[in-house]
């Protein structure tokens, strides 16, 4: 059961407080100016990657749609505004009636970002996007830094699976988001039962060293364990001496055990004393997990050890060192007036201090080369140029307030294997370094592109091979 696709609420009784104050300010301070029901279009971009990292993943778009859709000023979220005198009554009876009835498009869940990259954009009036801008900033830029973490530790992996432990490293609430982030990323399971749960993950779990010191001594802890899981499970040989525990392993679980975990000490030289040794023992079909505060550079470091698993926590949880996308929120477009046929003018920030953005609704695309390998990002406002026409890169999440794109979480993990290995081969080096494809402007007329223009989500990629 995938409970992501029953649409069950979030563990509060509303997103709608997911949210800064001066989000609610403005809205005040716009409907009572006239301004509020202006057309307009966000866009949530980044203006650089964290530092060396050669590549973004998108991750948290079917969260982001379960709390568009949770997003309601219910009675008790009203009384709270009211009572810390937060907006005034015009603005409260605004709230009650809040459902956002405008349009969302973005870079499909699972695919590849750049500088510049418009992985979403929010369209409708100004008062019901901008009330949005936190909540959806909070899970891309959490769920997207993790799942850049998660697609840098599976390159590094090579193919050998991952097992995502890191729920006791982070908050209850983050470590579910997390591990779903994870997956998308190319994790192969998690620890965190609530993240099987509600988005259907793998999970698996045995026992920690508690277990193994609650017994007289590791021949009965093993046994106790075998009894209850069978000869198949996972036996911890770390708590006293490795090579004692895997003698008793084997000699308590038989050939047939299916796997020892290492979680301490040299792994890269115990994993080959421990294959050695189960190999001379009789378990050759016995595998080696390692746990132990693994990165993907202590995983990269570990490729030519006899390794058939890693389990990652506190480096995954905490984005391998950038726990941010750093992506931003920004009103790019607007009507100049309340008619909903206003034309749109381009709006940007202006500074000298690098905060900038380009004003205008704008379009993605990737340009391949003949062998389908990603050659550049272009990002544009007005008509798309013929031959990226079939390449763009959003697409359609919300229309008319209504979710048009939610899907199993299997999608955009596969999307992003895809999409990575569309790739110049340089982006899973670990080495640091600019992104892997440069990022293109196209300047047009903003208010002419058409929302039809863009690719349906069913419709085939061109940027995987």
């Amino acid at each position: 059961m995938n409970t992501a696709d029953l649409g069950l609420p979030v563990d509060v009784p509303s997103t709608a407080l997911f949210t800064d104050q001066y989000e609610l300010t403005m809205l005040q301070a716009a409907l009572k100016a006239g301004t509020a029901e202006r057309r307009s279009v966000f866009e949530v971009f980044t203006r650089r990657l964290p530092h060396g990292r050669r590549y973004g993943v998108v991750a948290g778009t079917g969260r982001v749609l379960d709390a568009v859709e949770n997003f309601r000023f219910d009675p008790d979220v009203l009384d709270f505004l009211r009572e810390r005198k937060i907006v005034d009554e015009p603005t409260l009876e605004w709230l009650a009636g809040y459902r956002f009835s405008g349009d969302v498009w973005g870079y499909p869940e699972g695919e590849v970002y750049f500088p510049g990259s418009p992985v979403m954009r929010v369209e409708g009036t100004f008062a019901e996007c901008v009330l949005l801008e936190t909540v959806i900033l909070s899970i891309l830029n959490h769920d997207s830094a993790i799942a850049a973490a998660a697609s840098r530790m599976a390159a590094a992996a090579g193919g050998r699976p991952l097992i995502e432990m890191g729920a006791r490293r982070t908050h209850e609430l983050a470590a579910v988001a997390a591990a779903r982030a994870a997956y998308v990323g190319g994790f192969a399971t998690t620890s965190d039962l609530a993240a099987g749960f509600r988005y259907g993950i793998p999970t698996v779990g045995t026992s920690a060293h508690a277990f193994t010191l609650l017994h007289d001594n590791e021949r009965d802890a093993f046994q106790a364990q075998v009894d209850a899981l069978g000869r198949g499970t996972t036996l911890l040989v770390d708590t006293y001496d490795v090579a004692e525990a895997v003698r008793t392993a084997v000699e308590v679980a038989g050939p047939e055990l299916g796997a020892v975990r290492i979680d301490s000490g040299d792994l890269l030289l115990v994993a080959h004393r421990v294959r050695q040794q189960l190999d001379e023992l009789g378990a050759r079909n016995t595998k080696i997990v390692v746990t132990s505060d693994l990165d993907e550079y202590a995983i990269a470091s570990l490729a030519a050890a006899p390794v058939d698993a890693y389990g990652v926590g506190t480096q995954l949880v905490t984005g391998s060192g950038h726990p941010t996308a750093e992506m931003v929120y920004k009103l790019v477009a607007r009507a100049t007036t309340a008619d909903p046929g206003a034309p749109l003018v381009p709006v940007a920030k202006k500074s000298s201090s690098g905060k900038t953005s380009l004003g205008g609704r704008k379009w993605a695309a990737r340009r391949l080369d003949e062998e389908g390998i990603a050659q550049a990002e272009v990002v544009g406002t007005g008509p798309v140029p013929h031959e990226l026409a079939d390449r763009q890169l959003l697409v359609q999440l919300v229309k008319g307030g209504a979710v048009v794109a939610r899907e199993s979480l299997d999608v955009p993990r596969e999307r992003h294997i895809a999409a990575r290995a569309s790739l110049p081969l340089s982006a899973i080096q670990l080495s640091r370094g600019e992104p892997v494809i440069p990022t293109e402007y196209v300047q047009g007329d903003s208010g002419s592109q058409a929302a039809t223009a863009v690719r349906p989500l069913d419709a085939p990629s061109r940027t995987s091979r």
